[in-house]
């Protein structure tokens, strides 16, 4: 399956471009939406897990490499998913969860965690040593990246072999996005120069075989870079195709390469058709699906309010209050302003920041109380205009809170699968 990815570029060279939807994230609904959808259309899904998320340590949500491929595993067979139609990656596999700690340590444990998720199964592998650690600046020169980024592909490759897996095929790349968005108000993003690009292609050819490597680099098949799309707290910042054109041209210098989309969330179906044809064809999303997951769920958690005797007021937002107060660490630092602009941002920020929140226990809890007191009931029409107004799920006639919520993540989804099909306009 992954012939897909290695046939992005000769894709693009030959005038009938495609892409991807690189789904990274851990949220089960989420991942079942993108399996469903895969398993409904009989299309291949490309499932990634951050270093943050996932790693040999557990990650945030508690999971080894090993643990998340079982986990979607066990939702491709529950929705039947044939299981070699799921490409896993890897992203931003690098030093990023230690980069608080001493160069070296950091460096050892991104080795065994880039280790733990080649043997565990995952064969598009990001290599992210962009950051600097202890005593080091927040950003490295390329040098020392791509070192560093061959330092563990290295590993990756021995790791390979010893599990007796097809090596895996490779990302690289120096101007890296920060992983969940910006934490600030943006007001523009400039695309990467094509002679930074030109450079960092260079450098990590040069870096890669003079470590022996060579045969590691002919599977790198795309580079990260910046096309000019962000989004902050407040604010996305949209694609626009011609201030990126220098940089795609690029693209005709390198056969073997395409570039690789991060922070694709909330743009517009006609952007992403354009990163796509343009040589962006791996979009990359998360924040965006789980904020599409949120906005149902809050609906919901309305609509039960106002239907259901007993079931109280809205209070699976407060539930979220209280476990992000409880807990500030995965929010306070990126949000800003006064106590009426934090609430807000706590709940409704495009970095969604919330979603590393929907784990936790009292979260479970109340979104099982929330499914549990909608099960089964009808939902009037009016009251789903009011807090679903454009919802699929109710359109096809539908008002059990699961498929509503699928729905939700499901209608981004089906706007990342167009652009990735139909032509340029």
């Amino acid at each position: 399956m992954r012939d897909i990815l290695t046939s992005l570029a000769p894709s693009r060279r030959n005038g009938k471009p495609f892409g991807i939807t690189s789904v990274c994230s851990a949220h089960p609904v989420v991942l079942r939406a993108a399996v469903r959808r895969a398993a409904l259309n009989g299309s291949t899904v490309l499932i990634e897990a951050t270093c943050n998320q996932v790693n040999h340590l557990g990650g945030y949500t508690g999971m080894t490499p090993q643990a998340f491929i079982d986990f979607v595993n066990g939702i491709a067979d529950e929705e039947g998913l044939d299981r070699s139609r799921i490409i896993y990656g890897g992203d931003h596999l690098g030093p990023n969860p230690w980069r608080k700690e001493q160069p070296d340590i950091a460096m050892e444990k991104a080795e065994a965690m880039v280790d733990a998720y080649v043997r565990a199964g995952f064969s598009k592998i990001h290599l992210d040593a962009s950051m600097g650690c202890a005593g080091e600046p927040a950003a490295l020169d390329d040098k020392t990246i791509a070192q560093r980024a061959a330092r563990l592909a290295r590993v990756a490759e021995k790791a390979a072999l010893a599990a007796n897996l097809q090596p895996p095929v490779y990302i690289l790349g120096t101007e890296v996005p920060v992983p969940g968005g910006a934490d600030h108000v943006l007001s523009s993003v400039e695309p990467t120069s094509p002679d930074a690009a030109r450079s960092t292609i260079d450098i990590h050819r040069t870096i890669f075989q003079q470590a022996g490597l060579a045969d590691a680099f002919f599977r790198v098949i795309a580079f990260v870079v910046q096309p000019g799309v962000e989004f902050g707290s407040d604010n996305v910042i949209a694609y626009r195709s011609e201030q990126a054109s220098e940089l795609t041209a690029l693209l005709d210098e390198q056969p073997q390469l395409v570039f690789e989309a991060h922070s694709t969330d909330y743009q517009t179906e006609v952007a992403l058709t354009s990163l796509v044809h343009d040589g962006f064809p791996i979009l990359k999303v998360g924040p965006g699906l789980t904020f599409a997951y949120r906005e149902a769920v809050y609906a919901l958690d309305m609509i039960a309010s106002e239907l259901i005797d007993g079931y109280g007021d809205r209070p699976l937002a407060k539930a979220m209050e209280d476990t992000m107060l409880a807990s500030p660490g995965d929010w306070k630092g990126h949000y800003h302003g006064d106590e009426t602009a934090l609430r807000l941002q706590r709940h409704y920020s495009y970095s969604d920041r919330i979603r590393y929140y929907w784990g936790k226990p009292d979260a479970e809890a109340a979104v099982a109380n929330l499914m549990t007191a909608l099960k089964g009931k009808a939902i009037p029409e009016t009251l789903a205009h009011q807090y679903l107004p454009n919802h699929l799920a109710w359109l096809a006639g539908t008002s059990e809170p699961e498929t509503i919520l699928i729905a939700s993540v499901d209608a981004v989804l089906a706007a990342y699968e167009q652009a990735c099909l139909q032509p340029a306009r």
